[in-house]
């Protein structure tokens, strides 16, 4: 995009500019952003990263997940299948000002790894972000492969070029870098604003926009109330403001929020009870889920008890709601193995579900949710995990065992949601299109 306002040809001249990724940076990206892989063939063990090759120990320590180098003596993870070559992509960031501007830059690192070679490397800096000390941000970026799959399959060979404000809306602002680079350069408007060293695994242009901007997040940050903030810059599921009274309880009482989902499921439980969100004897709970856990099933209780005849006329007329609403998802089902994920048909099965792993998707009536999708994960036809699914926004929002917990299946079933999401937009658009 060729810069035609004031600020768009400042920042493109400040841009040209900066000085380029210095060697020290790419050497601190090579140790410390990638992992060490090693590959066993042909009855060896091989060190992709410093070539070496020995014979196993044992028969078992072909079963391993990490084995140590005997040559570097560095940690390996496994690769789980015999190839000759590998690739891996990861993304970096360096802080530093230009002029007024906070300036992160994001650098993505290619990895490229042969049986019996040392790796290569290859860097290039993808993106920029410029903001001004209101919070205001504009990124220059590389093109992108518009006919790929791949949000970030970038053109390395283009320019940075500005991108007009609306690209905050795309994912590929949203990248959050690996690691950063530890020699950082702020402003001084963002120490002043609670920033020091950590990023809190929260992408830096949307940590550092926040803390300028919104008092509620800079409030957040210097009450260590980490993960609130986390789920407030990067939910799309925006319900502090309305707990705002619940939260402004927790600050006074320094009581930290461990799991902000939890709690604002539990905050929700507390308003059906109609309790007082102004007393910390309601609103801080020591123990946070069995708090959340014992309110569910007292709700559950009263519910069966006093409304039965009631919920279940409820339930037939919820259940034309539901399908009509959700029909075209009815019948998606995703499996690998003994996992079977698949769409909750039926307000009858939400019940069922919250009975079986005791937690809240039916009393707090998550089939209502208009812009989001649930599923159940199942092991042996045993619901072993909930999952709710922005319709929006295409992204996992929770996925919730027994009493909220992840099962030990939760990384497989994560895997298996991501590679299966392309079916749930298709059908998506056949939506919108009907």
């Amino acid at each position: 995009m060729k810069p035609k306002t004031i600020i768009e040809k400042k920042i493109t001249a400040m841009s040209a500019s900066l000085a380029t990724v210095s060697p020290a940076v790419t050497a601190w990206a090579e140790k410390s952003i990638f992992l060490k892989w090693g590959v066993l063939s042909r009855g060896k063990f091989h060190c992709l990263d410093c070539s070496h090759a020995w014979k196993p120990d044992s028969s078992k320590a072909e079963c391993q997940n990490y084995i140590k180098c005997a040559g570097c003596r560095g940690k390996l993870k496994m690769q789980p299948c015999n190839k000759t070559q590998f690739k891996e992509i990861e993304y970096s960031a360096f802080l530093e000002t230009a002029g007024d501007f906070q300036v992160v830059r994001i650098i993505c690192s290619h990895k490229q790894m042969k049986k019996g070679f040392a790796p290569t490397y290859f860097h290039k800096e993808v993106m920029q972000h410029w903001i001004n000390p209101k919070g205001e941000v504009r990124t220059m970026s590389l093109s992108v492969n518009v006919f790929s799959q791949s949000y970030d399959q970038w053109k390395y060979y283009s320019p940075l070029e500005v991108r007009p404000k609306d690209f905050q809306n795309s994912p590929k602002y949203r990248i959050a870098p690996y690691r950063v680079y530890p020699k950082v350069k702020v402003l001084s408007s963002l120490k002043r604003n609670g920033f020091k060293t950590s990023l809190h695994n929260i992408a830096p242009q949307m940590l550092f926009t926040a803390l300028l901007r919104d008092s509620l997040a800079e409030t957040l940050l210097k009450s260590s109330q980490i993960s609130m903030l986390t789920y407030y810059l990067t939910s799309h599921e925006q319900h502090l403001k309305q707990n705002w009274q619940a939260v402004k309880t927790c600050l006074k009482n320094s009581y930290i929020i461990s799991d902000y989902k939890i709690w604002e499921d539990y905050i929700d439980l507390l308003r059906w009870f109609k309790k007082d969100l102004s007393c910390p004897l309601y609103v801080c709970p020591d123990n946070l889920r069995e708090a959340h856990d014992r309110l569910v099933v007292k709700k559950r209780v009263i519910q069966r008890r006093k409304y039965l005849i009631e919920m279940r006329s409820e339930i037939l007329e919820a259940q034309n709601v539901y399908a009509e609403e959700k029909k075209d998802f009815f019948g998606l089902c995703f499996s690998e193995k003994n996992l079977t994920v698949s769409v909750i048909e039926n307000v009858q099965d939400f019940m069922e579900e919250g009975d079986n792993l005791h937690h809240c998707v039916f009393t707090n009536e998550y089939y209502k949710k208009k812009n989001s999708l649930i599923l159940s994960a199942k092991v042996d036809s045993q619901s072993v995990e909930t999952i709710e699914l922005s319709l929006k926004n295409m992204e996992i929002i929770q996925c919730r065992g027994f009493k909220n917990n992840a099962s030990k299946h939760h990384k497989q079933i994560i895997s298996l949601m991501n590679r299966n999401l392309y079916k749930i937009k298709e059908r998506v658009k056949k939506r919108t299109v009907n």
